[in-house]
């Protein structure tokens, strides 16, 4: 069962477990017509947290039992991202593999046409509180957790993707290089001969990595994050946007675990094109939905604690979106250089 709660220009937001809602009949119409399904459902953690999560094998026969649900939805050339940290062995120093092991249940009818990995991101935050406790600050056994795996799928081997649309800023050698006109070409020790005219083309912004900071690795070193159209941070400790400013002012305690704005943004940006349909089916505040909206995409949202709602309507009063709106409504487009 799937209950309306939110209904926007560019989408709507559902009330329901998700095992249910992508069943209920409000989603059967969008069999086959979802472009991109990005989300950062429960990490399979050792202790229950107030937005839910499970444990050890309930977690992983959970998630492989979504992944058909899921690929049903898919369009041929859909993708599915997903955002999962890592956990540990109840009681010991030890990584548990079960992230690892859901990403091989997802991925285990790939042969036969089911989702295959696409390419694996990793999404750095050095802003991390040191987790595990127990074994970072207390017994100081282990390094600080501070990344969490983002997997790429695809029900293809090439899904719609345009890696031009979230072009990296060139540093500051690249610009000199291109300002200076010449390359010192030839043989280099890895035996590639570099042609003298390589790297000189401008194509607006390099390729981007697979390896994305929340906050910066190095504060003495600028950050080259993906020019996403509309700019979004990578950054998730701000406290000081608009959404946060809201939940302040209105005693709204905001959901813990939200995915970083900038990374929905980039994937979104990559993965889809204008009114492209955008899946989230565990939103929560619904950052997924707020980007997508913000770069033109339609939207889909899905959660079964009905508290968030209000996190997710409040987005949607944000004045950079009305903006935004404005913006596509005038036919203002940016041309990516495809070369």
């Amino acid at each position: 069962m799937a209950k309306l709660a939110q209904r926007s220009t560019s989408g709507a937001y559902y009330i329901g477990k998700v095992e249910k809602a992508l069943f209920s009949r409000p989603f059967q119409q969008f069999t086959g017509k979802v472009q991109l399904i990005l989300t950062s459902p429960p990490f399979p953690l050792n202790q229950k947290k107030s937005y839910g999560n499970l444990q050890g094998d309930d977690y992983l026969q959970w998630l492989s039992d979504l992944g058909p649900t899921l690929e049903r939805l898919l369009k041929p050339n859909g993708s599915v991202v997903i955002e999962i940290g890592n956990s540990w062995e109840p009681g010991r120093p030890v990584q548990s593999l079960l992230p690892l092991q859901a990403l091989m249940e997802l991925t285990k009818r790939s042969d036969s046409g089911g989702l295959r990995l696409i390419q694996q991101f990793v999404c750095y935050n050095p802003s991390r509180l040191p987790s595990p406790a127990q074994w970072v600050t207390v017994n100081r056994l282990r390094a600080v957790d501070s990344y969490t795996h983002v997997w790429w799928l695809a029900l293809s081997d090439y899904p719609k993707a345009d890696n031009s649309k979230v072009l990296r800023p060139y540093s500051a050698a690249m610009n000199a290089l291109h300002e200076r006109g010449s390359f010192n070409g030839g043989k280099r020790p890895s035996q590639h001969n570099i042609n003298e005219a390589a790297f000189l083309k401008n194509c607006g912004g390099s390729i981007a990595h697979n390896f994305l900071e929340v906050d910066a690795l190095d504060k003495n070193r600028k950050v080259r994050l993906p020019a996403v159209p509309t700019a979004f941070s990578f950054s998730n400790t701000a406290s000081n946007d608009y959404f946060s400013r809201q939940c302040k002012d209105r005693g709204l305690e905001p959901h813990p675990a939200r995915m970083p704005l900038g990374l929905a943004a980039f994937f979104i940006a990559f993965l889809t094109e204008p009114d492209d349909l955008v899946l989230d089916p565990f939103a929560g505040s619904n950052t997924t939905g707020y980007a997508a909206a913000m770069l033109g995409r339609q939207w889909l949202a899905v959660d079964a604690e009905p508290t968030y709602v209000e996190q997710s309507r409040l987005r949607f009063t944000d004045p950079d979106l009305k903006q935004q709106r404005g913006i596509q409504n005038s036919g203002t487009s940016t041309k990516n250089c495809k070369g």
